[in-house]
């Protein structure tokens, strides 16, 4: 009976790494980086941003996506009402958003590397979340940060976008 269970969950994790795992994934043969089957033959968009020195690769979807020009704002720890810290928000937002039916930016937080430690200090926060941005990278002027909870209404394209920052996207150049 032991040999028989132990038949079945070799089996079964045998039939998930062929199934679960792959994901149409594949192995480029140059580089030990992973890249979707199914995106390999589409060709990406580059944003690139000079003032702050970022590219952002963007599936061919993305094509004539906008960008969304905003702030952020630290507040006190102490006392909320004091801004203590602002920079930009660059968002890129999809080409198919309208007012009626919006989708999910990809939001992008410019901190100076020194606001960066504050914030990592705990000098100031940023937002209501408990937890505070998550770097996506950075140059030697500027941290670049994706927004806690930046998906909470779960807006149509969510997953499209968790699945475009899984492959690191965004490159810090040095201006």
């Amino acid at each position: 009976m032991k040999k028989l269970a132990d038949l079945m969950i070799l089996t079964v994790l045998i039939l998930f790494a062929f199934t679960g795992c792959a994901n149409n994934a594949v192995m480029s043969p140059d580089a030990d980086v992973m890249q979707n089957s199914a995106n390999s033959t589409e060709k990406n968009i580059v944003y690139e941003n000079k003032d702050y020195g970022f590219k952002f690769t963007l599936p061919a979807s993305w094509e004539n996506y906008k960008i969304i020009n905003g702030t952020w704002e630290g507040r006190s720890a102490e006392a909320e009402s004091e801004k203590l810290e602002t920079g930009p928000v660059i968002s890129i937002r999809h080409p198919l958003w309208t007012a009626e039916n919006p989708r999910q930016d990809i939001p992008i937080m410019v901190l100076t590397v020194k606001q960066w430690e504050a914030l990592q200090k705990g000098e100031f926060h940023i937002g209501a979340a408990p937890i505070g941005p998550t770097e996506l990278g950075r140059n030697s002027k500027y941290v670049f940060a994706l927004p806690a909870r930046y998906n909470y209404a779960f807006p149509e394209g969510f997953e499209e976008v968790e699945k475009i920052l899984q492959n690191k996207p965004l490159e810090p150049i040095e201006k």
